[in-house]
């Protein structure tokens, strides 16, 4: 198989592309096995910090799934829940990877692309950026999982309107309904992402990992534990804090072990 994922490590940052540009980065079945599996063993290499994530070429982050695959690959029952259980593994390596994500995202981002993005930590877009879920207009049913993703980032309303009409965001619009973190001009979305990553990447990793836990803890209705409620207290045992505020006090750059 080409090279459709690929991995530029960039010191304590990984850059994962998606590289089927030919296909505005539409991927197969195959293709989002190997993203997941790209995104597992960078979530478990301690010497990075924060993975980037997007799209080869000019046209697209990622259009989706490749529509040429749907006879073969999702054109029945038992094959549907064999390519949903292979793209969730993709989904979810993002989402749960234990470094933050930042979608770097430019053109068009639909579908299973948009799904990807929104399990990233952070969605940085481009001026040019499109982002939609067109559902509606192959007839199939998004996953619950990732319905939690989509209504978390923009309300019950907000993802009501995404699959319901189908169509397109620019990328303000998707702004400005929560479905995206920032806004830059094209020509300058690969500094800013890459400025955000070095931001990220310089923070203490245990903080980053407590804080990303704790904001997706409360959008749950359940009330806090008292072993919750204890856990707030751990980094105070951590090497990261101890060396964190000793270089505070020192007026120095802390250099963070992730323990």
């Amino acid at each position: 198989m080409e090279d459709t994922i690929l991995v530029d490590r960039r010191d304590d940052i990984a850059v994962v592309t998606l590289n089927r540009p030919e296909k505005r980065n539409a991927l197969r079945q195959q293709d989002w096995g190997a993203l997941a599996d790209a995104l597992d063993a960078l979530g478990d290499d301690d010497s990075l910090r924060c993975l980037v994530l997007r799209g080869a070429g000019t046209a697209a982050f990622c259009a989706g799934a490749d529509i040429g695959g749907f006879e073969a690959e999702r054109s029945t029952r038992e094959k549907v829940r064999a390519y949903e259980a292979v793209t969730g593994r993709a989904f979810a390596a993002a989402h749960t990877c234990r470094h933050p994500v930042i979608a770097m995202v430019h053109g068009f981002c639909l579908g299973g692309g948009f799904e990807l993005a929104l399990g990233c930590d952070l969605r940085i877009s481009a001026m040019s950026g499109r982002f939609g879920i067109p559902a509606k207009n192959v007839g199939l049913f998004l996953s619950y999982s990732l319905l939690e993703l989509l209504i978390d980032a923009g309300g019950k309303a907000i993802a009501a309107e995404i699959l319901l009409e189908g169509r397109a965001l620019p990328a303000l619009e998707a702004q400005a309904k929560n479905l995206i973190t920032r806004v830059v001009d094209d020509d300058g979305l690969e500094e800013e992402v890459m400025n955000a990553a070095r931001r990220i990447a310089d923070g203490a990793p245990l903080s980053a990992r407590w804080h990303r836990d704790a904001i997706r803890r409360i959008a749950q209705p359940s009330p806090y534990s008292a072993a919750e409620l204890e856990a707030q207290y751990d980094y105070a045992d951590s090497d990261d804090y101890k060396a964190g505020y000793q270089a505070f006090l020192g007026g120095k750059k802390p250099a963070f072990k992730g323990r």
